[in-house]
């Protein structure tokens, strides 16, 4: 019996400190990716160019819509429709970093739901504009941002020469669409006078994993905006939220564009994944981060052919008429659509969170 005890405390004890080893192991595993170098490219190379090219075209927006507002014409409409569809392209690839200087405090809430919101409240944004009320610090987000502009340049029936008119014959109606600009402008100049400043290396340095470091923002911010596809771009709109369709409620509904918009967001998804900038350069990303852990390869290999599914099922949905039309008349496609989004939740949001050790800090209300 005393050499059976003394066996088994020699087996407890071997267990126990192959146990140690093999935590230790993993976790010089996972801390032996230079998260620093990762954060310090993705300022240079996706974040801070993002916003800089966002911050041009807003400009280049806020001139044409000053030159529509002051000679209302249908040659300076088209110019101005024009300016915003660029604007908004570059904002698809600037809408995940919503971190540091972009993260909400105290009354303001995250610029992609300052600037980016959808559906908007066009009759708030009609009520505003009878009252002459160009307010952009109300809690009423959705008479603003990039969809505002939107509702406000663009109709259904691409009745250009109407617009004209309705600007011809209502200054308010001019002065609302060039304060919801200005108030765009403005919070686009302050994300990328921040990022130019000190927020940098503030970022770069904070190169943890616990909540509130500098990776878990970016993780979190990513995994937000692709569900932003998932949910609120497909999934809302075509009935999967609340078992009833909402064609009107797609991105971009007033101009058609939503197909455009969901191609471009999810192409600045890939490129964060890959470390990937806007351009095609490689770069390192979260796809060397995760390859860097244990289990990571092979999650690595899943999630590459899912986003290769994505890109499949988005290219069959037909672009000969807007994403709200067909929801109504063909909707299979885009059903298959979203379930092939759905699929890449669980790899991108529980699998990676896991093996990378990172905790998910948002709430989709979706159930994934």
């Amino acid at each position: 019996m005393k050499i059976h005890k003394i066996l088994l405390n020699l087996i407890v004890v071997f267990v126990g400190a192959t146990g140690f080893i093999a935590c230790d192991s993993e976790k010089s595993s996972s801390d032996s990716f230079d998260r620093k170098t990762m954060l310090q490219v993705y300022a240079d190379s996706l974040i801070v160019p993002a916003f800089t090219d966002l911050q041009t075209k807003t400009n280049a927006l806020q001139t044409a819509a000053t030159t529509f507002v002051t000679t209302p014409t249908t040659d300076n409409l088209t110019t101005l429709q024009q300016a915003w569809e660029t604007a908004f392209i570059s904002w698809q690839y600037a809408n995940a970093y919503n971190i540091g200087p972009a993260d909400e405090e105290g009354t303001r809430r995250k610029l992609s739901e300052e600037i980016g919101i959808f559906p908007i409240n066009t009759s708030s944004v009609e009520s505003k504009i009878s009252a002459g009320n160009t307010s952009m610090t109300d809690v009423t987000r959705d008479t603003r941002g990039f969809l505002t502009v939107e509702y406000l340049i663009f109709n259904l029936q691409n009745d250009n020469a109407s617009i004209v008119t309705q600007y011809q014959n209502s200054t308010s109606r001019g002065n609302y669409l060039q304060a919801v600009i200005t108030n765009l402008k403005s919070q686009i100049d302050g994300v990328v006078t921040a990022w130019a400043g000190n927020y940098k290396t503030t970022f770069v340095t904070n190169d943890g994993i616990k909540v509130g470091s500098s990776m878990s923002a970016l993780y979190n911010n990513f995994v937000q905006s692709y569900e932003t596809i998932k949910n609120g771009k497909v999934g809302l709109p075509l009935g999967k939220m609340v078992d009833k369709a909402y064609p009107e409620k797609v991105e971009a509904y007033y101009s058609g564009k939503s197909l455009e918009m969901i191609k471009h967001h999810l192409k600045a998804m890939e490129n964060i994944w890959q470390g990937r900038t806007k351009n095609g350069t490689d770069i390192i990303g979260f796809k060397e981060y995760l390859t860097s852990v244990d289990g990571g390869n092979a999650l690595n290999t899943t999630i590459e052919s899912q986003f290769t599914a994505i890109n499949n099922a988005l290219t069959a949905v037909p672009t000969n008429a807007t994403l709200a039309s067909q929801i109504k008349t063909n909707p299979a496609p885009i059903d298959t659509l979203y379930t092939e989004l759905q699929k890449n939740v669980a790899h991108i949001k529980s699998e990676m969170a896991v093996l990378l050790g990172i905790s998910i800090t948002f709430t989709s209300g979706d159930g994934d």
